[in-house]
């Protein structure tokens, strides 16, 4: 049976054969996944194409096709969970990834002209979206949960330890790179008084940042990192990144620890929060980087000591990943109870593209595929010694 797909000029016409749907039926079964059966992540096929695309794609198959609605499932987390656990991904469409990965090694893809292509493409969609997904103070990354009920609590653990971590103190100033709508900048100069400059490629952060911003000692520059402070005339005591990191790239990966090594005072702290691969050179998912985040590349543990040994000096380094699920399905339930005031404005297949990426990330965490990582780094050894606050 032939498909009724309609490829770029450049692809492969892809035909639908009984051999491809055995084999995908064979190795979704070491997986204890079921095509057409009846448990939560099992796997039902609408489109007699579908494995045809998913086994010559890989990721950038499964994830187009169920944007398109050619399968369902009523766990898609559990359903890729069992996938990364199974080690699936490393049998199937793999040139795709090679390409992709390749081409973050020769091509600079976060150039100072790229850069803005992820505020525009992901962070300007819309504040509705991220008002009504996010927890009221607007932080767009992995929520810290020991202790906390809610994703507020959960959020507001997370910007507290990074506060404790830094060891904040009233009327020291704090550089945050990559400061979304700002809430970490809120935070601290509300509850530890200190004087907060955020630096943002989106123009829509920046515009809600300051409006929540009024009467407090925050600033928000529209500014591409490489571009801040470029002879150093202005230090700062402290430098928070949190969920930047990923879209610096390999290529990028020494301007960025210089930039921050020169906005440093000499006895200053920098935290480092970044999503972290197991691996060097996996950090690319062809899926993600056409639909979420254009560009961006997660590093590996390795890749982050060989770039910043030259400027600074490792302190600490705390891994809650797992926390990271957690978080995103907290922002999958409120996404879905938004959905109904939303998709007048989004669409059916933003809707089926933000489910898959949301419940697709937390998988890569439960399964522990991905990492979450805080590092904190100071110019040449904290005096003293540098304790992690216990939390």
């Amino acid at each position: 049976m032939a498909s009724d797909l309609t490829w770029d000029k450049n692809e492969t016409v892809l035909v639908h054969t009984d051999e491809n749907w055995r084999r995908a039926s064979e190795l979704l079964a070491m997986a204890d996944i079921r095509v057409g059966g009846g448990r939560p992540w099992d796997m039902r096929v609408h489109h007699p194409a579908t494995f045809d695309r998913i086994l010559t794609r890989g990721s950038l198959g499964l994830g187009e096709s169920y944007m398109d609605g050619w399968w369902d499932c009523d766990q898609v987390d559990e359903l890729i969970t069992r996938i990364l656990r199974a080690r699936l991904d490393e049998q199937v469409g793999k040139p795709g990834w090679l390409w992709a990965s390749l081409k973050a090694r020769l091509t600079n893809l976060q150039s100072p002209h790229r850069a803005w292509q992820v505020g525009e493409m992901h962070y300007d969609l819309g504040n509705d979206l991220y008002e009504a997904m996010l927890d009221p103070s607007m932080a767009y990354s992995c929520a810290y949960w020991p202790v906390a009920q809610t994703l507020a609590q959960a959020q507001e653990a997370k910007l507290d330890l990074i506060c404790q971590k830094l060891q904040l103190q009233p009327g020291m100033t704090l550089l945050d790179i990559g400061c979304g709508w700002g809430s970490l900048m809120l935070f601290a100069a509300r509850h530890y008084r200190v004087q907060c400059v955020g630096l943002t490629i989106s123009k829509e952060q920046a515009r809600l940042g300051a409006q929540k911003a009024q009467d407090l000692p925050v600033r928000f520059e529209l500014a591409d990192y490489r571009q801040f402070n470029p002879r150093g005339e202005k230090r700062f005591d402290r430098i928070a990144s949190v969920g930047m990191f990923e879209h610096v790239g390999h290529k990028n990966y020494r301007s960025y620890f210089d930039m921050a090594r020169r906005c440093l005072t000499d006895d200053g702290l920098f935290l480092l929060h970044t999503i972290g691969k197991n691996r060097a050179g996996s950090g690319i998912d062809p899926w993600i980087e056409r639909y979420i985040f254009p560009n961006g590349v997660l590093p590996s543990a390795s890749e982050i000591a060989y770039y910043s040994e030259d400027a600074f000096v490792m302190e600490d380094w705390h891994n809650f990943g797992e926390d990271y699920d957690k978080t995103l399905m907290a922002w999958h339930a409120r996404f879905e109870a938004a959905w109904p005031d939303l998709k007048a404005r989004y669409g059916e297949r933003f809707y089926r593209m933000w489910r898959y990426y949301l419940l697709c990330c937390a998988a890569t965490f439960r399964a522990r595929d991905n990492q979450l990582w805080q590092v904190v780094l100071s110019p040449s050894g904290h005096v003293g010694g540098y304790r992690r606050p216990l939390m």
